[in-house]
């Protein structure tokens, strides 16, 4: 039996609050965490290992994010910035886009689905990281 690092799972609670996630899982060896937030609507523990605890890289508050100009998320999944793991991003900040192109990937049960331009214009922010989960209406990229 593994015993549970008190100092891990208060780690992994801040991490929760501190980017608004609905839960957020840990795993090494034969120890697996799992922390949902008291809001979230509780969800069996999944039987596959979790690769790593992901974050968000929305630093600035939602408010302050022109969502008019934002590429939401269709689906929940994970999020990719790049076709391959450490490949070269889609897109860049100051990259122009047209409509249709494919800014990043969302992975939802096996599929990568690719996330289109809706509109032409300048990439102004990447608010995700590459490999992390993205939830419904979530702003991706600002495209201006």
């Amino acid at each position: 039996m593994t015993t549970i690092n008190k100092q891990a799972v208060e780690e992994l609670v801040e991490l929760l609050n501190t980017h608004h996630l609905q839960e957020v899982e840990y795993q090494q060896n034969d120890l697996h965490i799992k922390v949902v937030a008291a809001h979230a609507p509780a969800q069996p523990v999944a039987t596959q290992p979790v690769a790593s605890v992901a974050t968000t890289a929305t630093e600035q508050p939602s408010s302050a994010l022109p969502l008019d100009k934002a590429i939401l998320a269709p689906i929940v999944g994970v999020a990719y910035l790049s076709t391959t793991p450490g490949g070269e991003p889609l897109v860049h900040v100051g990259d122009k886009v047209k409509v249709g192109q494919t800014l990043c990937l969302i992975e939802a049960m096996k599929t990568f689905n690719p996330i289109k331009a809706t509109r032409a214009g300048t990439v102004t922010q990447i608010l995700i990281e590459d490999a992390t989960p993205v939830e419904y209406n979530e702003p991706l990229l600002i495209v201006e």
